[in-house]
């Protein structure tokens, strides 16, 4: 029989739809099927060029390029700046890229004659000349490094010159055994032109027969007048 009232009528629907759409769902969830992804992702390993060579120092900051043309400061990038050391060559670089894309905004080699001081007015800053390889080209360029603290900026400085200095160090020493070794192949060819010498004089004795020499002697003496 049915039931008269009609507010329980449809509180037995509503309560059935909901069991309904529950037990849809469960059977959602339980199918068990798996579906093959419509990409394959493989994995691949990626060179940054930094491999063989160790990390002196790593610092969060700012790059800025000086355009003559314009003759104002351009940001190149944020990011983080690096003094990488060959482990084999010895050589120490500069390296910097941006944050996210990772693209090389500096890339050039520490050198001797490479200056770097305090941006004027601003502790937190610095500057200095380099033939920078960032493009893939060599390019004279002017660039200045803002940090986030006057520690950062008295690090970085630091370090350069400790570089720089001990660069000069061995480009002196190099030069001074290259000058010792000059000199001691002068001398040597000095030795061997006076050996050679005394070894032609001795050849021209060698040379001379004493029998012949007696005999000269003699003849000289024949042809003198007697008195």
């Amino acid at each position: 029989m049915a039931s008269s009232n009609p507010d329980l009528e449809g509180e037995a629907a509503e309560a059935a739809a909901v069991e309904d759409e529950e037990t849809a769902a469960v059977e959602d969830e339980d199918t068990g099927a798996q579906i093959a992804p419509i990409v394959i992702l493989s994995e691949v390993s990626v060179t940054t060029g930094e491999e063989d060579e160790d990390v002196l120092l790593d610092l969060k900051s700012k790059l800025y390029r000086f355009d003559k043309e314009g003759n104002l400061w351009k940001e190149r990038g944020t990011g983080n700046v690096k003094l990488l050391k060959h482990r084999e060559t010895g050589k120490v670089r500069l390296v910097m890229r941006q944050d996210k894309t990772l693209k090389i905004c500096a890339n050039h080699l520490v050198i001797p004659s490479m200056k770097i001081q305090e941006h004027a007015g601003n502790d937190k800053s610095c500057v200095w000349h380099a033939a920078d390889f960032a493009d893939g080209e060599l390019k004279e360029e002017m660039f200045c490094l803002r940090f986030g603290s006057v520690g950062n900026c008295r690090n970085f400085i630091e370090m350069v010159e400790g570089i720089t200095e001990s660069l000069q160090k061995s480009a002196a020493e190099e030069s001074k055994e290259s000058a010792d070794a000059a000199e001691l192949l002068l001398n040597l060819r000095v030795d061997d032109s006076k050996e050679t010498k005394a070894a032609e004089v001795l050849s021209v004795d060698d040379s001379i027969n004493p029998e012949d020499a007696k005999s000269t002697t003699q003849t000289k003496d024949e042809e003198q007048p007697k008195e």
